[in-house]
């Protein structure tokens, strides 16, 4: 039985993410059942089987990238950009262009602009020319220049 068929069993029943077992699946079957639940519109499933899935695996690639597109999705900055740190650390030199691009709105959305900066240009020190990083630099650029013309203003 797949987990989204457990999960229809469960949630019929009333005892969704009951026990243990979340535990029987590995963490891409986690992953794929959590963006199936995100496209049939099972958004407070989806978070809970991440939030499950993440305590069980926690340093796992698949759950600490689903659960950081999660907390993008609402909006829940601070923990999208500790999300997706550590995803950066667990990918070490394997960072895909999808994570920086990831790491590198969350920060801007968390008012962190310099550290967007820094991270879209160690982006594109691997992926050079990769668009949806240029574009973040270059209106993180517009946004260090506007800063630093007023402050030379005051």
């Amino acid at each position: 039985m797949t987990l989204i068929q457990e999960l229809m069993n469960q949630s019929a029943t009333g005892s969704l993410l009951q026990g243990g077992m979340v535990k029987r699946f590995s963490p891409l079957e986690i992953r794929e059942t959590i963006q199936t639940l995100v496209a049939t519109e099972q958004i407070d499933t989806a978070y809970a089987l991440g939030e499950a899935g993440l305590a069980i695996y926690p340093a796992s690639e698949d759950m600490l990238a689903i659960c950081g597109l999660l907390a993008v999705m609402r909006q829940d900055w601070p923990a999208a950009v500790e999300l997706l740190q550590e995803l950066v650390e667990a990918q070490g030199q394997n960072i895909q262009p999808f994570t920086y691009v990831m790491l590198v709105r969350a920060l801007r959305c968390n008012l962190d602009p310099a550290g967007a900066l820094k991270m879209a240009n160690q982006g594109l020190q691997y992926y050079p020319g990769q668009l949806e990083l240029e574009a973040e630099r270059l209106s993180l650029d517009i946004y260090s220049d506007a800063v630093t013309s007023s402050a030379h203003t005051h």
